[in-house]
């Protein structure tokens, strides 16, 4: 097994690549079983959803039958020297201008694949909307998604999905921060 901070050392020793697939399917197995065991750990009611592979926000609305401004995107980006997570409406996109102004910082910039796959272990579209103790990345949450009851995210897989309410999620999920960070697509 793969510590995730050590992917370099490894990759060197194992260039084969077998470990790694071992490694990711670890990783996205984890992040599922975490978030469900920290959902169910504290009482936290929600419904899972099986689907099949999505990679839009819109086919992971329809799939899950629900609306996609309930749908929780999941952006890992780069702010300075340090990565962080942003969670914002499906229907919405980054307005990067406020995310620089927030963080009074020039050069911002969204994940590659490869840094996405790095700090997670998963693939563009199955990142699921939490920071500690899932992923070591700070959280912040765009007001967009407190405009909504309930919260529908991809759970680190793409035929995987978690709906929930709202108010819980911000619970459990503990944000470092709130703030605007959306416009319209």
């Amino acid at each position: 097994m793969c510590h995730p901070e050590f992917p370099g050392i490894l990759r060197k020793i194992y260039a084969d690549g077998t470990i790694f697939a071992q490694r990711d399917e670890i990783m996205r197995e984890n992040a599922f079983g975490s978030i469900k065991k920290m959902l169910e750990t504290a009482s936290v009611p929600f419904k899972m959803v099986k689907h099949e592979p999505t990679f839009t926000s819109q086919q992971s609305a329809k799939a899950r039958g629900e609306d996609i401004s309930i749908g929780g995107k999941a952006i890992v980006m780069k702010i300075g020297e340090s990565f962080k997570l942003f969670v914002l409406s499906a229907a919405l996109r980054v307005n990067s201008a406020s995310i620089k102004k927030h963080f009074m910082e020039k050069r911002i910039r969204f994940a590659t694949k490869e840094e996405l796959h790095e700090l997670t272990g998963l693939v563009p579209g199955c990142v699921p909307p939490f920071g500690e103790p899932i992923f070591h990345l700070e959280l912040y949450v765009d007001k967009s998604v407190l405009q909504n009851e309930k919260i529908a995210f991809n759970a680190g897989s793409l035929t995987d999905s978690i709906i929930m309410q709202t108010e819980d999620y911000l619970k459990i999920a503990r944000p470092t921060g709130v703030f605007d960070f959306s416009i319209p697509v």
